[in-house]
């Protein structure tokens, strides 16, 4: 058979007052998940191991069979090859974000307002040249970008200069080796010259006018070299493809070698067509075997602390699953999880599992037939993520048997 893993980004939750004291997927209205559940089992899975909090990027890899702790170098590198830069070996990459900061330089939105428009025109600006060292700068999804050094000397032993929070100013960049000077030097001067750039760029002085946040400022996190993956196809014996409106995850899958089948104009941001992305797996799925699909507005009404938002969003996710992934379940391994679980209580990513449910013809049913957190204790399925592909592949009736 042939396998869907969906996975809605951040979608894990605790329990929120404004919900009852209920978690958003506990409280959404999701009939097709609940009926997913019920023809088939529901469990909990760690998304790396026990206790460590995931990021997007780690529990991708793991997911996808690719030890993190073996192959991870930072989140840089699949950040910018999925915003369609062209790496190479030796490229160092960064996360970024555009950010707003006022006059004495403190930060007053670490993502300038969510920008949605624009950020080409700015991006443009900032590839530049400083001692030597080529700067590739290329815009993401809103406020996302990626930036990468190109150059002799460069090295990741610096550190970032996003304090990860509003109301403070970017922390100096520091080598933390002596490889790492070179570096830090680099990274400090192009802050400070992107700045002056986009202070005066048409697109800030507009938004300053018309007294929107400005994007006015670069925030960067996350170095890593480029990595060396395993082909994903060769590693499972499978034609694998995906689909996601976020850099990271686009990065990684075309790192590993997953075909992009992700549709113009769909998004990595809430008011994204969800059923526009199912619609194109099940396509998908008559030319490849595998596909990953991300939907990510779970994760930022997570991160905006809005559980009510956060259940509004699944319930469009499960709307979106009846005319799309309900009509082929019949023919089909479908596996719905989450990479995280990012609490709306918390604003950030936590260590708590993620629910997982996992339906295929002729599967066991554990008899729960309610899909959230707290009943998926009751469900069949106890994971790590590095489980995940032997037991889609195992399920679809496509693994080998080990011994005699």
């Amino acid at each position: 058979m042939k396998i869907l893993l969906i996975i809605a980004d951040g979608l894990g939750d605790r329990p929120f007052d404004s919900l009852g004291g209920k978690t958003s997927l506990e409280a959404a209205d999701k009939p097709n998940l609940n009926t997913l559940a019920r023809e088939g089992m529901i469990g909990l899975m760690d998304p790396i191991r026990p206790g460590i909090i995931p990021g997007s990027d780690t529990s991708h890899l793991n997911y996808l069979g690719y030890d993190p702790f073996k192959y991870y170098t930072g989140r840089g590198p699949f950040e910018a090859m999925g915003t369609g830069l062209t790496l190479r070996g030796g490229d160092i990459a960064f996360r970024a974000n555009f950010a707003t900061v006022n006059e004495q330089g403190t930060i007053i939105d670490r993502r300038a307002g969510r920008i949605r428009e624009g950020t080409s025109e700015l991006a443009k600006q900032l590839n530049l040249k400083i001692e030597g060292v080529e700067i590739l700068f290329k815009e993401g999804t809103e406020h996302r970008a990626a930036l990468v050094l190109r150059g002799e000397g460069i090295s990741t032993e610096v550190t970032d200069n996003d304090p990860h929070a509003d109301n403070l100013k970017p922390k100096d960049i520091v080598p933390t080796s002596e490889k790492g000077k070179k570096t830090a030097h680099i990274l400090n001067e192009f802050y400070k010259q992107s700045f002056r750039i986009l202070k005066d760029a048409p697109l800030n002085v507009k938004r300053r006018s018309n007294g929107i946040k400005e994007a006015n400022a670069i925030l960067y996190r996350g170095g890593g070299e480029v990595p060396s993956l395993p082909n994903f196809n060769e590693k499972y014996s499978l034609d694998g493809g995906f689909i996601a409106g976020v850099a990271l995850v686009s990065g990684i899958c075309k790192l590993v070698g997953l075909k992009n089948f992700t549709p113009e104009g769909v998004t990595g941001s809430i008011d994204t067509d969800v059923k526009k992305k199912f619609a194109a797996a099940v396509e998908a799925l008559k030319e490849v075997d595998f596909v990953l699909v991300n939907v990510k507005g779970t994760d930022i009404a997570g991160h905006d602390g809005n559980g009510v938002a956060k259940k509004e969003f699944i319930e469009k996710i499960d709307a979106a699953l009846k005319d799309t992934v309900m009509k082929v379940r019949n023919e089909i391994v479908v596996c719905f999880t989450g990479d995280h679980s990012t609490p709306a209580s918390a604003k950030e990513h936590t260590s708590d599992p993620v629910p997982i449910l996992l339906r295929y013809p002729g599967c066991r049913k554990d008899g729960v037939g309610e899909f959230d957190e707290i009943r998926a204790k009751d469900g069949y399925l106890r994971l790590q993520g590095s489980d995940l592909m032997n037991v889609l592949l195992s399920s679809a009736n496509r693994a080998e048997k080990y011994g005699a």
